[in-house]
């Protein structure tokens, strides 16, 4: 009988390319192993302390989750829906909710993670920040929270408004005295904003755009080339 061969060992380096998958690779490969649960939670820990961001890599946790419901970790979905909420306008905490079983939701963590993003989407600054306020601890678990939050204030002012009072913008991104003259200092000379005093109060001119001036916004009429609308004619004729 001959000699079985033996499969050759592949060298030490080869086997290091083998194993050294990023995240996104393993999430495209095989999005329903769970064996990659560990990876993707330390991976949710990775964005958080290097300030950056994957929503289809989270969203492949909270997948996985729901498979595997006894190994999940409230402190990881807090985590993903604090970075989603920080994604806003876009709607990213939506899709991670829906991912989230009821009676985790009934934490008391994400409880106060799903008011926030109601006061986010309704615009009511003062509620969200006061919220903030009380539950700290759950937050300032991830950097640039309020940095993010802030921007998005300022991009739904812009779409909403031509002019923003100062106690306006004030009362959204949670800034007052020095700290906000800073702020519009910056504001003003690296983002077009321009400052109206008058009548005892200081008044922000926020740059046009096609939200906050109507007029702006381009006419799909007047997009179409008039060669091709004289084409129509002999069609209809």
């Amino acid at each position: 009988m001959g000699r079985e061969r033996e499969a050759p060992q592949k060298p030490q380096q080869q086997q290091e390319e083998v194993v050294s998958y990023t995240v996104e690779q393993l999430v495209a490969v095989n999005p329903y192993n769970p064996d990659i649960l560990p990876d993707l939670e330390n991976y949710v820990n990775e964005q958080v302390s290097s300030l950056t961001y994957s929503l289809d890599a989270n969203l492949c946790l909270l997948r996985l989750y729901q498979f595997e419901p006894e190994r999940m970790s409230t402190q990881i979905v807090a985590r993903i829906l604090i970075k989603a909420l920080m994604a806003m306008p876009a709607p990213d905490f939506g899709l991670c909710l829906f991912l989230i079983p009821e009676r985790v939701q009934m934490e008391e963590q994400l409880k106060t993670l799903i008011v926030l993003s109601h006061y986010l989407e309704t615009g009511r600054f003062r509620q969200f920040w006061d919220e903030v306020a009380k539950n700290r601890p759950i937050v300032e678990a991830v950097p640039g929270f309020e940095q993010a939050i802030q921007a998005y204030a300022i991009h739904l002012l812009s779409l909403t408004y031509q002019k923003v009072p100062r106690s306006m913008l004030a009362e959204a991104i949670n800034i007052e005295g020095l700290s906000l003259d800073k702020f519009l200092e910056q504001q003003v000379s690296s983002c077009g904003w321009t400052l109206e005093k008058g009548h005892g109060q200081v008044q922000l001119v926020l740059p046009s755009n096609e939200f906050n001036h109507p007029e702006l916004k381009k006419n799909t009429a007047d997009s179409i080339p008039l060669e091709h609308v004289t084409r129509i004619f002999p069609i209809l004729g």
